[in-house]
Protein backbone atom coordinates (compact mmCIF):
# COMPACT_ATOMS: atom_id res chain seq x y z
CA UNK A 1 0.00 0.00 0.00
CA UNK A 2 2.95 2.32 0.44
CA UNK A 3 3.71 2.29 -3.28
CA UNK A 4 0.13 3.22 -4.16
CA UNK A 5 0.37 6.19 -1.82
CA UNK A 6 3.82 7.13 -3.10
CA UNK A 7 3.01 7.46 -6.80
CA UNK A 8 0.77 10.50 -6.74
CA UNK A 9 0.83 13.98 -8.17
CA UNK A 10 -1.14 15.42 -5.29
CA UNK A 11 0.42 17.02 -2.24
CA UNK A 12 3.02 14.65 -0.89
CA UNK A 13 5.11 15.75 2.07
CA UNK A 14 8.89 15.33 2.12
CA UNK A 15 8.88 13.65 5.54
CA UNK A 16 6.20 11.20 4.45
CA UNK A 17 8.20 10.45 1.30
CA UNK A 18 11.30 9.63 3.35
CA UNK A 19 9.26 7.36 5.65
CA UNK A 20 7.76 5.60 2.63
CA UNK A 21 11.15 5.19 0.99
CA UNK A 22 12.59 3.78 4.21
CA UNK A 23 9.75 1.26 4.42
CA UNK A 24 10.21 0.23 0.80
CA UNK A 25 13.98 -0.16 1.16
CA UNK A 26 13.48 -2.18 4.34
CA UNK A 27 10.99 -4.51 2.67
CA UNK A 28 13.29 -4.89 -0.34
CA UNK A 29 16.29 -5.76 1.85
CA UNK A 30 14.59 -8.18 4.21
CA UNK A 31 12.41 -9.87 1.60
CA UNK A 32 15.59 -10.92 -0.18
CA UNK A 33 16.86 -12.39 3.09
CA UNK A 34 13.57 -14.21 3.70
CA UNK A 35 13.70 -15.60 0.18
CA UNK A 36 16.96 -17.40 0.98
CA UNK A 37 16.42 -17.84 4.74
CA UNK A 38 12.68 -18.41 5.27
CA UNK A 39 13.14 -19.07 9.01
CA UNK A 40 15.04 -15.83 9.68
CA UNK A 41 13.02 -14.34 12.52
CA UNK A 42 14.64 -10.90 12.43
CA UNK A 43 14.00 -10.49 8.71
CA UNK A 44 10.38 -11.56 9.10
CA UNK A 45 9.94 -9.16 12.04
CA UNK A 46 11.24 -6.26 9.92
CA UNK A 47 8.85 -7.07 7.07
CA UNK A 48 5.89 -7.50 9.43
CA UNK A 49 6.59 -4.17 11.14
CA UNK A 50 6.97 -2.47 7.75
CA UNK A 51 3.66 -4.02 6.69
CA UNK A 52 1.91 -2.68 9.78
CA UNK A 53 3.24 0.82 9.15
CA UNK A 54 2.36 0.59 5.48
CA UNK A 55 -1.24 -0.39 6.16
CA UNK A 56 -2.02 2.13 8.90
CA UNK A 57 -2.12 5.16 6.58
CA UNK A 58 1.18 6.66 7.75
CA UNK A 59 2.70 6.63 4.27
CA UNK A 60 -0.25 8.57 2.87
CA UNK A 61 -0.04 11.54 5.23
CA UNK A 62 -0.07 14.76 3.24
CA UNK A 63 -1.28 13.19 0.00
CA UNK A 64 -4.65 14.42 -1.22
CA UNK A 65 -5.13 11.29 -3.33
CA UNK A 66 -3.65 7.85 -3.60
CA UNK A 67 -3.13 5.75 -6.71
CA UNK A 68 -4.49 2.25 -6.18
CA UNK A 69 -4.89 1.44 -9.88
CA UNK A 70 -2.59 -1.58 -9.78
CA UNK A 71 -4.58 -2.85 -6.79
CA UNK A 72 -7.96 -2.54 -8.47
CA UNK A 73 -6.59 -4.24 -11.59
CA UNK A 74 -5.16 -7.07 -9.49
CA UNK A 75 -8.39 -7.49 -7.53
CA UNK A 76 -10.23 -8.21 -10.77
CA UNK A 77 -7.42 -10.47 -11.97
CA UNK A 78 -7.55 -12.41 -8.69
CA UNK A 79 -11.33 -12.58 -8.93
CA UNK A 80 -11.18 -14.26 -12.31
CA UNK A 81 -8.05 -16.41 -11.88
CA UNK A 82 -6.55 -18.34 -8.98
CA UNK A 83 -3.65 -15.99 -8.21
CA UNK A 84 -2.33 -14.61 -4.95
CA UNK A 85 -2.60 -10.87 -4.37
CA UNK A 86 1.14 -10.18 -4.17
CA UNK A 87 1.99 -12.20 -7.27
CA UNK A 88 -0.81 -10.51 -9.18
CA UNK A 89 0.42 -7.08 -8.14
CA UNK A 90 3.97 -7.92 -9.23
CA UNK A 91 2.67 -9.15 -12.60
CA UNK A 92 0.71 -5.92 -13.22
CA UNK A 93 2.96 -3.29 -11.62
CA UNK A 94 5.64 -2.86 -14.32
CA UNK A 95 3.09 -2.53 -17.11
CA UNK A 96 1.07 -0.01 -15.09
CA UNK A 97 4.25 1.91 -14.24
CA UNK A 98 5.33 2.15 -17.88
CA UNK A 99 1.83 3.31 -18.79
CA UNK A 100 1.77 6.20 -16.29
CA UNK A 101 5.36 7.20 -15.49
CA UNK A 102 5.50 10.14 -17.90
CA UNK A 103 2.57 11.74 -16.08
CA UNK A 104 4.30 11.33 -12.72
CA UNK A 105 7.92 11.54 -13.85
CA UNK A 106 9.35 13.28 -10.79
CA UNK A 107 7.94 10.59 -8.49
CA UNK A 108 9.30 7.75 -10.62
CA UNK A 109 12.74 9.40 -10.72
CA UNK A 110 12.66 9.86 -6.94
CA UNK A 111 11.64 6.20 -6.53
CA UNK A 112 14.42 5.03 -8.85
CA UNK A 113 17.12 6.97 -7.00
CA UNK A 114 15.90 6.80 -3.39
CA UNK A 115 14.40 3.30 -3.28
CA UNK A 116 15.96 1.27 -6.09
CA UNK A 117 19.44 2.85 -5.81
CA UNK A 118 19.54 3.70 -9.51
CA UNK A 119 22.19 6.21 -10.53
CA UNK A 120 20.63 9.15 -12.37
CA UNK A 121 20.66 8.59 -16.12
CA UNK A 122 21.16 11.00 -18.99
CA UNK A 123 17.66 12.36 -18.38
CA UNK A 124 14.70 11.87 -16.07
CA UNK A 125 12.89 9.50 -18.42
CA UNK A 126 15.89 7.17 -18.57
CA UNK A 127 16.21 7.24 -14.78
CA UNK A 128 12.51 6.51 -14.28
CA UNK A 129 12.57 3.58 -16.70
CA UNK A 130 15.69 2.17 -15.06
CA UNK A 131 13.87 2.37 -11.72
CA UNK A 132 10.94 0.41 -13.12
CA UNK A 133 13.34 -2.18 -14.53
CA UNK A 134 15.14 -2.38 -11.18
CA UNK A 135 11.83 -3.04 -9.42
CA UNK A 136 11.03 -5.82 -11.89
CA UNK A 137 14.52 -7.26 -11.35
CA UNK A 138 13.81 -7.24 -7.62
CA UNK A 139 10.53 -9.09 -8.17
CA UNK A 140 12.32 -11.71 -10.25
CA UNK A 141 15.05 -12.07 -7.61
CA UNK A 142 12.44 -13.22 -5.10
CA UNK A 143 10.62 -15.47 -7.56
CA UNK A 144 7.73 -13.13 -8.36
CA UNK A 145 6.21 -12.79 -11.84
CA UNK A 146 6.48 -9.60 -13.88
CA UNK A 147 3.86 -10.41 -16.52
CA UNK A 148 0.60 -12.32 -16.76
CA UNK A 149 2.43 -15.04 -18.71
CA UNK A 150 4.92 -15.47 -15.86
CA UNK A 151 1.95 -15.49 -13.48
CA UNK A 152 0.58 -18.47 -15.41
CA UNK A 153 -2.57 -16.84 -16.75
CA UNK A 154 -3.46 -15.98 -20.33
CA UNK A 155 -6.74 -14.06 -20.32
CA UNK A 156 -8.70 -13.83 -23.54
CA UNK A 157 -9.69 -10.45 -24.93
CA UNK A 158 -13.20 -11.11 -23.62
CA UNK A 159 -11.89 -11.84 -20.11
CA UNK A 160 -9.76 -8.68 -20.25
CA UNK A 161 -12.82 -6.66 -21.25
CA UNK A 162 -14.76 -8.11 -18.31
CA UNK A 163 -11.96 -7.42 -15.81
CA UNK A 164 -11.49 -3.87 -17.11
CA UNK A 165 -15.22 -3.20 -16.99
CA UNK A 166 -15.50 -4.52 -13.44
CA UNK A 167 -12.45 -2.48 -12.39
CA UNK A 168 -14.07 0.63 -13.85
CA UNK A 169 -17.30 -0.05 -11.97
CA UNK A 170 -15.42 -0.68 -8.71
CA UNK A 171 -13.52 2.59 -9.29
CA UNK A 172 -16.56 4.71 -10.00
CA UNK A 173 -15.54 5.01 -13.65
CA UNK A 174 -11.96 6.14 -13.17
CA UNK A 175 -8.93 5.49 -10.97
CA UNK A 176 -5.51 6.94 -10.46
CA UNK A 177 -3.48 9.80 -9.16
CA UNK A 178 -0.22 9.30 -11.04
CA UNK A 179 -2.49 9.47 -14.09
CA UNK A 180 -6.27 9.24 -14.12
CA UNK A 181 -7.21 6.07 -16.00
CA UNK A 182 -10.47 4.78 -17.43
CA UNK A 183 -11.81 1.45 -18.64
CA UNK A 184 -10.06 1.71 -22.02
CA UNK A 185 -6.76 2.31 -20.18
CA UNK A 186 -7.35 -0.75 -17.99
CA UNK A 187 -7.82 -2.83 -21.14
CA UNK A 188 -4.52 -1.57 -22.56
CA UNK A 189 -2.65 -2.32 -19.33
CA UNK A 190 -4.05 -5.86 -19.09
CA UNK A 191 -3.21 -6.54 -22.74
CA UNK A 192 0.31 -5.15 -22.37
CA UNK A 193 0.87 -7.26 -19.23
CA UNK A 194 -0.36 -10.31 -21.13
CA UNK A 195 1.94 -9.65 -24.09
CA UNK A 196 5.17 -9.60 -22.07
Amino acid sequence: HTMERYFTNNGNMELTDRIAEGLLRTVKKYTQIIHTEPDNYEARAEVMWAGSLSHNGLTGCGAKERDFTSHILEHELGGMFDVTHGAGLAAIWGTWARYVYQNCLDRFVQFAVNVMDVAPGANDEETALRGIEAMEDFYRSIGMPTSLHELGVDPTDEQIDIMAHNAAIASGGKRGSARVLYEEDFIKIYKAARAL
